[in-house]
């Protein structure tokens, strides 16, 4: 761990314990765990993770409106548990001065490509000078991909995405007239058991913990489900919280609609990348049995302001606790829902479409610009050996 203190020092004071200090510059629109899995890859790069996050107007200006405001996204990043300090404001092109500002060594991005407003590449200083790391953006996730699914309304992104409706999803999100974007199209997300590795803490209950069980769908993972498990950590001085997430087929009988958004293997990821979560269930049954307080030990069971719907039989899923004086209803003082959001979207429907098309457009100009210079290239090798 680095010995930062939050006070004016110099590079080598603040950070004298770490090997090497990164900076990972983003959006961070709609947090999901394809945005977890980069920040994991570029702490796993050096010591320490400063996240540079932009304001809403930077936004605005260059890709289009956001759907989660700038305090939000703040939020949510801090609670991701591989970051260590983020900068609010941040610019939208991250230049040298701003790593030198920070103290970082160099800049970490995702594999795809960030433009400005004019087209130009956002890290191209940062790149000529040697101070840019790269790592692999996670296949199967966007925030387009997203944002059309809120707008789709049916449950083909669960089961079958080669079907007409999803496919106009596609069409209309993530391909643009002239081409397909590797970057902002859509593709399918595939879970593996290395993953979930990558993600879990792998740490067990200490004597003296306090062992809190939560449930629920949490869907869409944002600053609601955020600040209620920062909340329920709070009730303990060693707090080991654990999450039961429903499976898909629950979560929509419960919610129905297009619910959830995110299958049961994405939010497991959206789950565990916070730093309040412990542990989690995946596929854990909706009515909190007896045998799962006793197999997992739990000392605390806590639900929010929400509605609780009933189980299948009309039965109160949380009468086991209820009745062993162990459920508690935390207020998160946050109201915003998984359903709040979705009207976001749809209320801004022309918007993100708009700003999906033109970050596309945008896209298959470098893309082709970049084919044109590998075949200039080639070209001359060929001259070269006539």
């Amino acid at each position: 761990p680095c010995n930062a203190k939050p006070t004016i020092m110099t590079c080598g004071e603040k950070f004298q314990d770490c090997k090497r200090v990164i900076c990972q510059v983003n959006v961070y629109d709609m947090v999901h765990y394809g945005h977890s899995n980069q920040l994991r890859q570029a702490k796993a790069m050096g010591d320490y993770l400063i996240v540079g996050v932009h304001t809403d107007e930077e936004i605005s200006k260059h890709k289009g409106p956001p759907v989660f405001t700038q305090a939000e996204r703040y939020k949510m990043v801090r609670a991701i548990k591989w970051v260590d300090e983020i900068v609010e404001g941040a610019p939208y092109v991250t230049t040298l001065e701003t790593l030198d500002k920070y103290c970082c060594d160099f800049c970490v991005h995702g594999d795809d490509i960030t433009l400005t407003v004019d087209g130009k590449d956002t890290y191209e200083e940062v790149k000529k000078s040697g101070r840019y790391r790269e790592c692999k953006r996670t296949q199967g996730v966007s925030t387009t991909d997203l944002v059309g699914r809120m707008l789709l309304m049916t449950k083909a992104h669960h089961s079958n995405m080669g079907r007409s409706d999803y496919q106009q999803h596609t069409d209309n999100f993530g391909s643009g007239p002239k081409g397909h974007s590797p970057w902002t199209g859509v593709s399918q997300f595939l879970q593996t058991s290395q993953k979930i590795i990558q993600f879990a803490s792998g740490k067990e209950p200490q004597p003296g913990d306090t062992i809190i069980y939560v449930a629920g769908a949490f869907d869409l993972f944002h600053i609601g489900h955020v600040d209620f498990l920062d909340a329920v950590s709070q009730l303990s001085e060693k707090p080991y919280v654990i999450v039961g997430l429903h499976f898909d087929q629950e979560v929509n009988r419960y919610k129905g609609k297009n619910y959830p958004i995110m299958n049961i293997h994405e939010r497991t990821l959206s789950v565990l990348a916070c730093r309040y979560v412990s542990e989690v269930v995946i596929g854990a049954p909706y009515a909190v049995t007896k045998d799962l307080l006793d197999h997992f030990k739990v000392d605390l069971v806590c639900h929010g302001k929400t509605e609780v719907f009933p189980d299948r039989d009309g039965s109160d899923p949380y009468a086991v606790p209820r009745k062993m004086g162990i459920l508690r209803t935390v207020d998160s003082g946050n109201s915003l829902t998984t359903d709040v959001i979705v009207q976001r979207i749809i209320k801004n429907r022309l918007l993100f479409e708009a700003r999906n098309q033109k970050k596309e457009a945008k896209e298959m100009a470098v893309i082709q610009a970049m084919k044109r210079r590998e075949e200039d290239k080639a070209n001359e090798r060929a001259q070269a050996v006539l």
